[in-house]
């Protein structure tokens, strides 16, 4: 269970800073440089949710959960936005939901 959401957290980082990127260029007069860092880190996205050990629909159902976590993480790390009580509590939701829905992998079909 520790290795799968270690792979999710890898799998929403790669996501978010290859949506992140763009934002810079578009938004904060960036570099079109940026790019290719883009597409790289797309790429990798794409990459480690193969391998995940389940069906791509419940691959996608869990790493929801754990999307939420990284992306409000993302917000207090990298925009200094202040997290509250219910951004926490609603990642610690969303990342118990992820946890459900792994722990059924072996016996799901």
């Amino acid at each position: 269970m520790f290795k799968i959401t270690l792979l999710f957290f890898a799998t929403a980082l790669a996501e978010i800073i290859g949506c992140f990127l763009p934002y810079l260029w578009l938004r904060k007069g960036g570099s079109i440089w940026l790019l290719l860092p883009t597409a790289l880190s797309l790429s990798l996205f794409v990459w480690l949710l193969t391998l995940h050990p389940a069906a791509s629909g419940r691959v996608y159902a869990a790493y929801g959960g754990v999307y939420v976590m990284t992306a409000l993480v993302w917000l207090r790390v990298v925009d200094g936005v202040k997290l509250s009580t219910t951004d926490w509590l609603g990642a610690a939701v969303a990342l118990a939901g992820m946890l459900i829905i792994v722990s059924g992998w072996r016996t799901a079909g």
